[in-house]
């Protein structure tokens, strides 16, 4: 499915997906990368979880677990299952489903220790969202959003409030609308929209408060528009102003907030899709408002990597999606460097959640094939 002809929107996959999958489950292949780079930490695997996903979200509470929530998988798209994940034990434990179904959704881990789920695709785009409440372990509606979306952003703001950001809607209608949610009255507003339709986009908080969205698309197939574009969110002001571009167009792709404030984004793919996926980064310098390109590549080419991504506590970038071995940047030197150990899958829209001891969590996605994973691993610096 990954070619120019195919290339197509997280919410399209789904459908795809859902008609094409062959429920297989994966088993992990040898090592596809080669060579004698260095290598930054170890991943390894441990006991799966209790189901297969693909495009699942993975929140660490307050507690310290994870919850890991929907995704989706054969014979129906959308899951309403979720788990939790213990880290003094490396073990899943289902738990309370979801009011509903959904894959491509988002969740937002709110001040108040609660989860924001939103939106997302089961059969049609969703305006619908949820609460996780880690204290009672239950999931309860939390209204509708002002627009159906899947594949869009979602992002913590310093108020306490939550933006949620373009995507697909309604008719595969691609969306530059965008509203906002008050966990205290928990109801959904809308905000000023983006300069342009975007999916397949990434949204970075900055020390300022400030929100950067870089790339994605619109459209699909032959008619797809990837973009070099990038724009920031202010909510002072509710509005989205442009912010220059990046060095080159990007979708699927992923960015990261480093230490000293900058923003870090890597990969994603051209119309090629899976074929035009890139090994170049590069990073944003808010101070100037400049992308610059790193010198360095990355050791694989990744797309379908949002969202695993991780700064790690020691400074460094954990980057452990779309592909089958993750790789560690060190902003002081611009270099990328292997981790340790295969994961045998590349890892399309899987996710990956830094721990409270400084591990990583990396769960589930999908390869070719249409396989999705039951796998996990841990990543140790």
């Amino acid at each position: 499915m990954n070619t120019k002809s195919k290339t197509l929107s997280l919410a399209l996959l789904l459908v795809v997906f859902v008609s094409t999958s062959s429920c297989k489950e994966h088993v992990a292949s040898s090592d596809e990368q080669t060579g004698s780079l260095r290598e930054a930490g170890s991943v390894n695997a441990i006991l799966g979880m209790t189901a297969r996903r693909a495009a699942h979200t993975a929140t660490l509470l307050p507690n310290g677990k994870v919850l890991i929530a929907g995704g989706m998988i054969c014979d129906g798209g959308g899951l309403s299952s979720t788990e939790v994940f213990d880290p003094t034990t490396n073990t899943f434990t289902a738990t309370e489903d979801m009011t509903v179904a959904r894959a491509g959704h988002t969740a937002t881990l709110l001040q108040n220790g609660k989860v924001l789920i939103a939106g997302g695709y089961k059969g049609d785009y969703l305006d619908s969202a949820e609460l996780y409440d880690p204290a009672t372990d239950k999931f309860t509606s939390s209204g509708k959003m002002v627009t159906p979306r899947s594949g869009h952003v979602a992002t913590l703001l310093n108020s306490g409030k939550v933006l949620l950001a373009g995507g697909v809607g309604t008719g595969w209608t691609f969306l530059a609308d965008a509203e906002t949610y008050d966990p205290n009255t928990n109801t959904f507003t809308a905000t000023g929209g983006m300069t342009t339709a975007r999916e397949s986009h990434t949204a970075t908080l900055l020390k300022d408060g400030r929100v950067l969205i870089t790339g994605g698309h619109k459209d699909r197939r032959a008619n797809i528009t990837i973009y070099t574009s990038a724009e920031i969110y202010n909510p002072a002001s509710g509005t989205f102003t442009a912010a220059g571009n990046l060095t080159v167009k990007r979708h699927k792709h992923d960015a990261t907030l480093l230490a000293d404030g900058r923003v870090l984004i890597v990969g994603g793919s051209d119309e090629r899709d899976r074929d035009g996926a890139y090994r170049n980064a590069e990073i944003y310098n808010p101070a100037n408002g400049s992308f610059t390109a790193v010198k360095n590549n990355m050791n694989a080419p990744r797309y379908k990597l949002q969202g695993t991504t991780i700064l790690l506590k020691n400074g460094k970038v954990l980057i452990a999606g779309g592909a089958n071995r993750a790789e560690v940047f060190d902003p002081a030197t611009n270099t990328f460097s292997f981790a340790q150990g295969d994961m045998g899958t590349e890892l399309l829209f899987s996710t990956a959640t830094l721990l409270n001891n400084g591990q990583v969590l990396i769960t589930g996605g999908y390869h070719l094939g249409n396989i999705v994973s039951n796998n996990a691993w841990i990543y140790r610096a």
